[in-house]
C-alpha cells in the first residue's frame, strides 16, 4: 500500500508528466517547499529528463525578505535545481497589498518563463476554498466562483499548472514532516489585515471544525461553476463571432437585440476573448449604460485597470489606456529605429518612398496630437485636423496616438495616414517611407 507521501507524488506526476520543462514559483513556504521536493523526487525516481527551474520573488515587504531569498537559494542548491530570484519594490502603504504583490509576482513569472516551459504553482485545496469565499464576498458570478483551475492558459503560448489543487494543506504538512523539510514561516501570514489571512486564521478553522470535508465540497462547487462557464463559452462562441467586425469591435446595435442577461454574458466573453481581466457585474452595467448608451455626440469612456472601453460609429472598442502625449516631442536619429512611448511600437526608415529625406540642417522629432489646418499632398487647399481624421475614419482616441514626424517645426507626415506638401518628394529628392511596427497590446496584457 502506498504511503500518503507516495500518493501525493503520484498525483503530482500524473498532472505534470507530459511536460519536460518546469518553472516553479518558490516562496520557501510550506506549500512550495513541499512541491519543489516532490518535483525533485519525481525526477530522481523516474530518472526523467525533467528540467526544473525555481523562481523566488523578493517582495521586500518584510525585514526578513533577504534572509528568505538566501534560504531558497540554499534549498535549490541542495536539490541541484537552478535558482532564479527577482527583487521587486512594493509600497507598503498601498490599500490592496495582496493584489499588488500578486500582480508584480506574476509579472516576474511572465518575464522569466520561456515558451518551452510551463509555470508550476503550489496552490492547494485549502487555497481553493479561500479563493471561493473571497470571490463570494465580492459578489462574483459563476466565472469568479470557479476560482482556480488545475490548468490555465498563460502568456497565450504556455500554461500555469496547479498540481496540488486537490491536496489538502494538512497532507502537505505531513509530507513536509515525514521528509524533514525546512521551510519559511512568513510572519505576515499572521496579519489579519489581509483578507485571505483573516479567513485562514479566524473563519476557516470554525468552518472546518463543524464540517471537516468542507474544502472538498467547496472545490466541487468551484468545479461545477467552471463547468457551467465552459458550457456558456461553447454556446455563445458562434454568436459572439457574428457580433464582431474585422477590428475586433462589437456591435452595439446587435447587442441591443438580446436580453440583458445574454448581452452581459456576451460583453464579458468579448473582453475574455483577449485574455484580459474579466470586468465585474457592476463594470459591465456601466459599460452598457455609460458607454454604449451615451448621447450620440458624446465621446464616452469607461476604464478598468489598463483597459478603456470606447464607442465609435456604433461599436464598442477595447483600447489600451495611455498617458497624455499631447505637447511632448522626442528627438529621432533616423539612421536608427525609434521606440515610441507608451508601448505604441517602433518606427523604422525604409529606402524608397514618397517622403523626402531631411536636409542637413533639419532635425527630426516625433510628436503627437494633430492640430490646426494641414496642407496634404494631393489637395490644393488646407484642411482642419479634425476633418482629416473624420474622413479617414480614425477614432478620437487613436488620433492622439498616431506619430507625427517633423523636420524642425515643419509637419512632414502622420505615419501611415498622410504626407504633407512640406514632406513630399520632388525630382531632386530621394524618397523614403516610414514603417510603423505596432506592439500587440492584448499580448502584453495577457502576460
Amino acid at each position: 500500500m502506498l504511503t500518503q507521501s507516495q500518493i501525493i507524488i503520484q498525483r503530482v506526476y500524473n498532472k505534470i508528466s507530459c511536460f519536460k520543462n518546469l518553472l516553479i514559483g518558490f516562496s520557501g513556504g510550506l506549500d512550495s517547499t513541499a512541491l519543489l521536493h516532490i518535483l525533485f523526487k519525481i525526477k530522481k525516481l523516474n530518472n526523467t529528463k525533467l528540467n526544473i527551474r525555481a523562481i523566488h520573488v523578493n517582495h521586500g515587504l518584510s525585514d526578513k525578505s533577504n534572509q528568505w531569498e538566501i534560504h531558497c537559494n540554499k534549498i535549490c542548491k541542495q536539490l541541484q535545481i537552478r535558482f532564479i530570484y527577482r527583487r521587486i519594490l512594493i509600497e507598503s502603504t498601498k490599500n490592496n497589498i495582496e493584489a499588488t504583490a500578486r500582480e508584480a509576482r506574476y509579472k516576474a513569472y511572465s518575464d522569466e518563463l520561456n515558451s518551452r516551459e510551463v509555470m508550476i504553482t503550489a496552490h492547494h485545496l485549502n487555497d481553493q476554498s479561500e479563493t471561493f469565499l473571497l470571490s463570494l464576498k465580492r459578489g462574483s458570478g459563476p466565472a469568479g466562483l470557479s476560482s482556480m483551475y488545475e490548468k490555465t492558459a498563460f502568456k497565450k503560448t504556455t500554461w500555469i499548472i496547479r498540481p496540488l489543487l486537490t491536496t489538502s494543506r494538512s497532507d502537505l504538512e505531513k509530507y513536509v514532516s515525514e521528509n524533514q523539510l525546512i521551510y519559511i514561516k512568513d510572519d505576515t501570514n499572521r496579519n489579519s489585515r489581509y483578507d485571505r489571512n483573516y479567513l485562514r486564521l479566524h473563519v476557516m478553522p470554525l468552518l472546518y471544525k463543524r464540517w471537516p470535508h468542507l474544502p472538498k465540497m467547496i472545490a466541487r462547487s468551484a468545479f461545477l461553476c467552471g463547468e457551467q462557464e465552459f458550457l456558456l463559452d461553447e454556446l455563445l462562441q458562434n454568436r459572439l463571432i457574428e457580433l464582431l467586425n474585422n477590428n475586433g469591435e462589437i456591435s452595439i446595435y446587435k447587442l441591443q437585440t438580446f436580453s440583458k442577461a445574454k448581452r452581459n454574458a456576451l460583453i464579458r466573453r468579448w473582453v475574455k476573448l483577449y485574455q484580459l481581466p474579466v470586468p465585474s457585474f457592476d463594470k459591465i452595467e456601466k459599460i452598457w449604460s455609460e458607454v454604449a448608451l451615451a448621447k450620440q455626440d458624446a465621446n464616452p469612456i469607461n476604464r478598468f485597470g489598463q483597459i478603456e472601453i470606447r464607442r465609435y460609429k456604433g461599436n464598442l472598442s477595447i483600447v489600451k489606456h495611455i498617458n497624455k502625449l499631447l505637447g511632448k516631442q522626442y528627438n529621432w536619429d533616423y539612421h536608427e529605429s525609434f521606440e515610441l512611448p507608451e508601448s505604441l511600437g517602433i518606427l523604422k526608415i525604409i529606402k524608397y518612398g514618397k517622403i523626402r529625406l531631411p536636409k542637413d540642417n533639419e532635425k527630426i522629432t516625433v510628436r503627437f496630437g494633430l492640430q490646426g489646418k494641414i496642407n496634404i499632398v494631393g489637395l490644393s487647399y488646407s484642411k482642419k485636423a479634425k476633418k482629416i481624421w473624420q474622413e479617414q475614419n480614425v477614432p478620437p482616441w487613436m488620433r492622439e496616438r498616431i506619430p507625427l514626424i517633423y523636420y524642425n517645426n515643419k509637419l512632414i507626415t502622420a505615419v501611415e495616414y498622410f504626407i504633407t506638401q512640406e514632406g513630399s518628394i520632388n525630382s531632386e529628392n530621394i524618397g523614403i517611407s516610414i514603417n510603423w511596427e505596432k506592439f500587440n497590446f492584448f499580448n502584453i496584457c495577457s502576460q
